[in-house]
């Protein structure tokens, strides 16, 4: 049997994996630091293992025996918006992970992000693939100069033969026990309104958390993927319009679509962020200008390489994940 060991197990994408790797046969173990708060993963097909990926001693035991590691785990909105914050937990707790790989001989997949990519340059001509050479990032983007960096430690580790290494690179995921994106968009929608640029006609950068563990355990078993780094961000096209017609099923609402002019846009996003409380915490979408370009402008990326590569071929359709995610969602306030 193959045995496997998963970071950030309570995470959205990290359940996922579990969930996959116990449905195809696999042994997994789930590094965490609370035995009892993550006794939820055992029925998904998990065992606990207390550890922190800062600790570089647990991390190794953990590891013993596996034939993958599986590193999802990361800041994303820590309490304190700063780079140490970032930097802490995604680059030393990856490091650790090269490490926990090299004495255990386990394939290491890490889960990096689009935030690689940058901000505003994403937005090309062409569809931005894995060919794309990555710009300077701003000093004060935290969260994608931490996965950029975490990325290539991983990739460079298995250029210089330490490690077989992998990375793929999600946009905004979406799922059951989605703690950051289905809520935020949930409280505007469960207030009855959303707003609507352009006629909701652009394609959203999003991918189902499903897809996302499909194409992470595809490249693990993939001999080629060493070394490499894969767009998983585009499972299935589906307009804003789409979504929040999907999104409003799952929570069993009707909803408004509101019209708004692009002079306004950032007007309103501002202010729709504040009341759903994203502005507070710093998060990615709490700036204006990434909202609209986020629900005005199409999914600017290309997985082709994933698709032709690794088979790729994500099970789960948004006619069915969308609704579900937010059914979950307003099922479990908590």
């Amino acid at each position: 049997m193959r045995r496997a060991l998963v970071t950030g197990a309570t995470g959205l994408v990290g359940s996922y994996i579990v969930e996959r790797l116990h449905a195809d046969g696999w042994e997994v173990r789930a590094l965490v630091r609370d035995r009892d708060r993550a006794s939820w993963l055992r029925p998904l097909g998990a065992e606990p293992v207390v550890g922190d990926v800062l600790d570089a001693g647990a991390f190794v035991r953990a590891a013993a025996s596996c034939d993958a590691i599986f590193h999802c785990a990361a800041a994303i909105l820590p309490e304190r918006a700063e780079w140490e914050a970032y930097r802490a937990t995604n680059v030393d707790g990856t490091r650790n992970a090269i490490a926990a790989a090299r004495a255990s001989g386990a394939r290491l997949l890490q889960l990096s992000s689009v935030s690689v990519y940058g901000g505003a340059s994403r937005y090309r001509d062409t569809p931005t693939d894995e060919s794309v050479e990555l710009p300077p990032l701003p000093e004060t983007a935290y969260y994608a100069r931490s996965k950029r960096e975490s990325e290539a430690m991983v990739l460079e580790a298995h250029r210089r033969g330490e490690i077989w290494g992998c990375a793929v690179r999600p946009d905004v995921i979406y799922g059951k026990r989605d703690r950051q994106f289905v809520p935020r968009i949930g409280k505007v929608i469960a207030r009855g309104f959303f707003p609507l640029l352009d006629g909701g006609r652009s394609t959203l950068a999003i991918v189902h958390a499903a897809n996302v563990a499909d194409g992470a355990v595809r490249a693990v078993r993939t001999d080629a993927a060493g070394g490499r780094a894969y767009n998983l961000a585009n499972d299935y096209d589906v307009t804003v319009r789409d979504f929040v017609r999907l999104a409003a099923q799952g929570l069993r609402r009707r909803v408004r679509l509101v019209p708004v002019p692009m002079v306004l846009a950032k007007v309103v996003f501002k202010l729709v962020t504040m009341i759903i409380g994203v502005a507070r915490r710093g998060a990615a979408l709490s700036q204006a200008g990434g909202a609209v370009a986020f629900v005005s402008r199409d999914n600017p990326f290309s997985s082709e390489r994933a698709r032709r590569e690794l088979g790729w071929s994500p099970p789960v359709r948004p006619e069915v994940g969308i609704p579900e995610a937010f059914r979950w969602w307003a099922d479990h306030p908590e």
